[in-house]
């Protein structure tokens, strides 16, 4: 009977799919325990959105985290972390220089193994941090990425067994170091059929001895036959997790799988027993959490539009808070063709984000009346021009020229890595001058935050520690009718802002959309003089919901058209606003911190 390990992924892709990714490390330290009692070896504890939210939402460091459960665990266990190729573990893609003090950063603080992957499965992004995780001593599990594609697209060749083995044939021809081969399917789409094959064909031309790891989701409940497929052929290590996370938007339960090879001629090898006590231990561990029920649920139409668990509820929550959740089966539809003409990147961060970024502002432009593509997101359009790296298909001819079009920018063959070290915005050098500037203490690990989490990670460095952890009864207090007055629905009715003048003051009048409820009466509120207008203003407006991050102007300076004057955050990513026209700002509407719904204005500019 040949024994399957599995590495135990609860406390990275668990909380993330499942909680936002937004946990304390001491409130998961003693589950972490009970599973290594219990006899587990591999867990996944790290990287992914788990590094950027322990500064962001968390008001801890990732680097204390990685410490203290290398402390509770001991030496022997292999502790795995999750990096995304030249993006390493933030949204941005980096420099050379970052990319290798990442590998020396999370050698230094405790971390065996380091999965490496690029959503777009362009080796040349898998080559040079593959090259680091090695040169520091690391083990290196280089990874293909997998997603089965909507039905009815016209596609013979990306995201077929063939397409993958052929990646495979390419990190062997570029003779990337790597100590095990994952196989990794974020959004749960992939076939049993692909999968089997792939994995199948892979081991043919992979070295004897080669390790096999399988990765996928239970979001469209294909996660326990696409792992029996993949055990089937030849893989040696399936990704599973504990109950609370495991189902849903997160990977098959240990216990469930075990379950499913009774009677074959494959086991586990585990103490189902004991398993069960530390699921008991962190499910009381979890207790305070407040879990989605979509992180719980399993999905269909996930397999017409592949969203990863690790995405899902950060984008339902976003909309959840905005009160535009209703949008969520539109924009889900709407990823079909923005996967397709976008050129079939595998939905996993940050591609996916991308994704559901365009399909969000396609939906609101279809809400408004207008093409579905009259405004191509940014970092979408810089994927189809090739600044992340091929996409493994050539992106649709007119969705191009739109991006080049709206951006600015010419598409791009040249390496990602060539173009960031060109960049005087990324580096060491760079960060180092941020701390400095900000009067903080320059060491490699402040470096790294500063290079990967911006200026939140100079905020968070500065004691600026915000809390966006969500607890059920925090939740239940919010959901209460008198808690706090009714939200606009996040529509294309969004409330419109004037600024008049009375008897020489100024006033700014919010108008609530016909039909949007409010817990009183809006009156007008006295602000201070603006300067007095004198031409046509122009209403810069918010293109999707989420935070006001920074303001980067002041009321009275000039713009140019294309400039970025407010940067928002939403759905995992910071969403830089443009405005299209030149002008000086006579007004900003709103402050940072606050709250905006689609078509709220943020500024007001008398145009040139």
């Amino acid at each position: 009977m040949k024994k399957i390990k599995f590495m135990d992924t609860s406390f990275r892709d668990g909380f993330q799919s499942c909680l936002g990714a937004r946990v304390k490390t001491e409130d998961f330290l003693p589950a972490l325990k009970a599973a290594a009692d219990a006899g587990t070896t591999n867990f996944e504890i790290g990287g992914g959105a788990r590094f950027q939210s322990l500064y962001f939402y968390c008001q801890q460091d990732a680097f204390d985290m990685m410490d203290a459960a290398r402390e509770v665990v001991g030496d022997e266990i292999n502790m795995q972390t999750l990096s995304r190729g030249a993006n390493v573990v933030g949204l941005v893609s980096q420099s050379r220089d970052i990319i290798n003090l990442h590998a020396k950063m999370f050698k230094k603080h405790g971390i065996s193994t380091i999965r490496n992957f690029d959503a777009l499965n362009d080796v040349r992004n898998l080559a040079y941090s593959g090259q680091c995780i090695h040169d520091a001593g690391l083990k290196h599990q280089v990874t293909v990425t997998l997603m089965g594609l909507p039905p009815g697209l016209d596609e013979k060749y990306a995201h077929t067994p063939t397409f993958y083995v052929d990646r495979v044939k390419e990190i062997l021809s570029q003779e990337i170091p790597f100590d095990s081969i994952a196989f990794k399917d974020a959004s749960g789409t992939a076939t049993p059929a692909t999968v089997y094959e792939t994995i199948k064909e892979a081991r043919k031309i992979l070295p004897e001895g080669t390790v096999i790891e399988f990765h996928t989701h239970d979001t469209a409940g294909m996660a326990v036959p696409c792992n029996m497929a993949a055990i089937e052929a030849g893989a040696d290590i399936i990704d599973l997790a504990m109950c609370p996370v495991s189902g849903g938007t997160g990977q098959a339960d240990i216990l469930t799988m075990w379950h499913r090879l009774k009677g074959t001629d494959y086991t586990l090898d585990i103490d189902h027993e004991k398993i069960l006590e530390a699921e008991e231990v962190f499910m009381d561990c979890m207790e305070p959490y407040f879990m989605p029920p979509e992180a719980k649920e399993v999905n269909p139409l996930i397999t017409f539009s592949p969203m990863p668990g690790g995405a899902l509820t950060a984008n339902t929550q976003m909309m959840r808070d905005n009160n535009c959740l209703q949008l969520f089966p539109k924009v889900i539809a709407e990823m079909r063709e923005v996967v397709a003409l976008g050129g079939f990147g595998t939905s996993v961060t940050p591609v996916s984000q991308f994704y559901f970024q365009q399909a969000f502002t396609n939906v609101m432009s279809l809400q408004a009346g207008k093409d579905r593509w009259d405004k191509i997101y940014v970092d979408y359009g810089k994927m189809v021009l090739g600044y992340f790296g091929h996409t493994p298909s050539e992106p649709d001819a007119e969705i191009v020229k739109l991006a080049s079009d709206q951006l600015g920018l010419e598409s791009t063959k040249e390496d990602v890595h060539d173009i960031n070290d060109a960049n005087p915005n990324l580096g060491i050098k760079h960060a180092v001058a941020k701390l400095e500037a900000a009067g903080l203490e320059v060491t490699d690990e402040t470096t790294f935050i500063t290079a990967t989490c911006g200026d939140k990670g100079i905020a968070f460095l500065e004691g600026d520690k915000p809390f966006g952890i969500r607890y059920k009864k925090d939740v239940e207090a919010a959901a209460s009718p008198a808690a706090a007055p009714a939200k606009t629905v996040c529509s294309n009715d969004a409330p419109a802002t004037y600024t008049v003048t009375v008897d020489g003051k100024a006033f700014n009048v919010h108008v609530a959309p016909g039909g949007a409820t409010t817990a009183a009466p809006v009156a007008a509120t006295p602000v201070a003089a603006v300067p007095a207008v004198g031409g046509a203003t122009f209403d810069l407006t918010a293109p999707m919901p989420g935070k006001v991050f920074k303001i980067l102007l002041a009321e009275g300076d000039s713009v140019e058209a294309g400039e970025t004057v407010v940067i928002t955050e939403a759905m995992k990513m910071e969403n830089e606003i443009k405005t299209e026209k030149a002008g000086t700002i006579v007004e900003i509407v709103v402050a940072e911190g606050s709250q905006v719904n689609v078509g709220d204005v943020l500024l007001v500019i008398e145009e040139k």
